[in-house]
């Protein structure tokens, strides 16, 4: 899977946590020790929606994330997360770094990245199923 590092970050937020931890307990597995720049720290982060007809942004409220940084390889990853999970941010940031070092289980996180999109794009076609039979067409008058 070819994604960007954005995209990658994104996906790792939404990874679940037993995948994410199981992932970089293996990452870990060769005796690399990672440094820790950012331990996992919760916060709230501004979220903000765009409107979609006027196309206006306006601030929906606060929401509850972590997030952590880590040195890998000599190579810096990232993660943040909403929720207060410390340890599935932790693990997001390795897998995030073992991806910009090259390492050996780059193809493994990538992997996850691509079954994390794949349940995503499951679960939105889902939601539009339920949905379709609630859409109003309208007629044209002329």
């Amino acid at each position: 899977m070819n994604v960007t590092r954005e995209e990658r970050a994104g996906l790792l937020a939404l990874a679940r946590a037993e995948e994410l931890v199981g992932l970089a307990d293996a990452c870990l597995a060769d005796g690399a020790v990672p440094r820790v720049l950012r331990a996992p720290e919760v916060g709230c982060v501004a979220t903000q929606v765009r409107e979609p007809i006027a196309g206006d942004r306006f601030l929906l409220g606060d929401v509850l994330a972590v997030q952590a940084e880590v040195e890998l390889g000599g190579s810096r990853g990232w993660s943040m997360r909403l929720g207060d999970d410390r340890v599935a941010a932790l693990a997001a940031a390795i897998c995030d770094a073992e991806v910009e070092a090259g390492r050996a289980r780059a193809d493994e996180v990538l992997a996850l990245c691509e079954r994390v999109a794949a349940r995503e794009a499951a679960a939105e076609a889902e939601e539009w199923a339920q949905l379709a039979p609630t859409v109003v067409e309208f007629e044209e008058l002329t």
